[in-house]
């Protein structure tokens, strides 16, 4: 009863105190993150190599095994699975519960880096090391089609790429599907002899000339202006002109001893809508952010665009996380509202409308002082559901999810 006698006589400090605790509370709670997945630390590291045109056998011995040697001394590692496919390594690390995963991430690239010295000298690219990460799952999905073509539609994505990633707490947008242009210049072989040049002379020559190239500084009166010289190719017209070298006197052009195609990329990715060619635009946010704001920013930022693109071209969301946890939030409000309300109808039946108010005001002050804690402890408005779930016991589990009107909605747990 000292809490209470304490309360009474300060009562001004406890309106001061309630009046902090309304305005932090209600503050904490708009700016928590809304997320529906926890962070979730999963203690594995990927290494994929990409050799081309090599089969299993020596994918094995030339990649993987090299690979896999440095990789035994990294601490911490229990236990190393490796696929070798055609054209493909894939090594798997899996690492002791409880390894701090971003410096067994940086272990493995230094290892991997430890280990190119000792890989074929023609791999296109070096081997990718990533972990997985739930977190960076894509937040919304977008589907671009239209009747202006592939090539139309790729560009379109592009700039919405561009108008998304600038959008804060977006941490990336991936574009799948469409054509991209590309000029490709095919040499033939018997010409570039005949003519007596080398394939590599013909690159470099090649190189050089499609770049821009300074042209230093020049005095106008009182002003000082930058020149430059422009050197890219903007049409497969240009290319053809190139002088390759001299034979007899006379110069050889490009299209002496090479073909140039004016074509597209080779896909890597395709997307179809209704059975239709489209393109895919992925978001993804960053860790902590909010989901609801940047989906509804996103949103907006497509309907201004839309209104400059070709007619027919339509874009669906396929798939939306914002629209699930605003289902999620809207649960909560309502189990809270309904909550206090029952309270509020018990406690007036048996004790009087006085103490019925005094007692339902417990519910709203330790739901805002749960909401600050929350904020304080750098976690999601979702997130204490799970851990809630967490502490049920094993047994209790199946009748949770037969009451669907608990305080832990049903769509709340794992």
């Amino acid at each position: 009863m000292i809490i209470s006698d304490i309360a009474v006589k300060k009562s001004i400090s406890v309106m001061v105190l309630a009046v902090i605790i309304i305005a932090i509370g209600t503050y904490s709670y708009l700016v928590l993150p809304r997320e529906s997945d926890p962070d979730i630390t999963i203690p594995y590291v990927f290494v994929s190599t990409s050799y081309r045109g090599v089969s299993p056998t020596d994918i094995e011995t030339a990649v993987t095994i090299e690979i896999e040697k440095k990789l035994k001394a990294i601490e911490g590692v229990k236990k190393i699975q490796s696929v070798s496919s055609e054209g493909l390594s894939s090594i798997n690390i899996e690492f002791v519960t409880g390894t701090d995963i971003d410096k067994a991430l940086q272990d493995v690239k230094d290892k991997v880096d430890e280990a190119k010295g000792d890989l074929p000298a023609d791999l296109e690219d070096d081997p990718a090391v990533f972990e997985v990460n739930l977190s960076e799952m894509p937040i919304a999905v977008y589907s671009l089609s239209g009747t202006c073509g592939l090539p139309c539609l790729k560009d379109i994505a592009d700039d919405l790429k561009d108008d998304i990633e600038g959008i804060s707490g977006v941490l990336e947008v991936e574009v799948t599907g469409g054509l991209e242009r590309e000029i490709r210049v095919e040499v033939i072989p018997d010409k570039l002899a005949y003519y007596g040049l080398s394939i590599s002379s013909f690159q470099e020559t090649l190189i050089n000339e499609n770049r821009n190239t300074s042209g230093g500084a020049i005095r106008m009166g009182n002003g000082r202006f930058q020149l430059r010289v422009p050197g890219e190719f903007r049409s497969p017209d240009e290319i053809y002109g190139l002088v390759m070298g001299m034979q007899n006197g006379q110069p050889v052009y490009l299209k002496d001893v090479a073909v140039v195609i004016d074509g597209f990329k080779e896909e890597t990715s395709r997307s179809r809508l209704d059975g239709k060619s489209a393109v895919s635009i992925a978001v993804k946010k960053r860790t902590g952010e909010n989901i609801i704001s940047i989906s509804k920013q996103v949103d907006e930022l497509i309907e201004q665009a839309n209104a400059t693109w070709p007619n027919d071209t339509v874009i669906v969301k396929v798939m939306d996380k914002a629209s699930e946890i605003k289902g999620m939030v809207a649960d909560l409000e309502n189990n809270i509202l309904t909550g206090l309300l029952l309270v509020v109808l018990v406690i007036f039946f048996a004790m009087g409308l006085r103490n019925a108010i005094l007692v339902s005001m417990a519910i709203p002050f330790s739901m805002l002082l749960s909401f600050t804690v929350l904020s304080l402890m750098l976690l999601s408005l979702l997130r204490i559901s799970t851990v809630i779930w967490s502490r049920v016991p094993p047994g209790l589990k199946p009748l949770c999810r037969r009451l669907p009107r608990l305080h832990i909605r049903s769509s709340f747990l794992p």
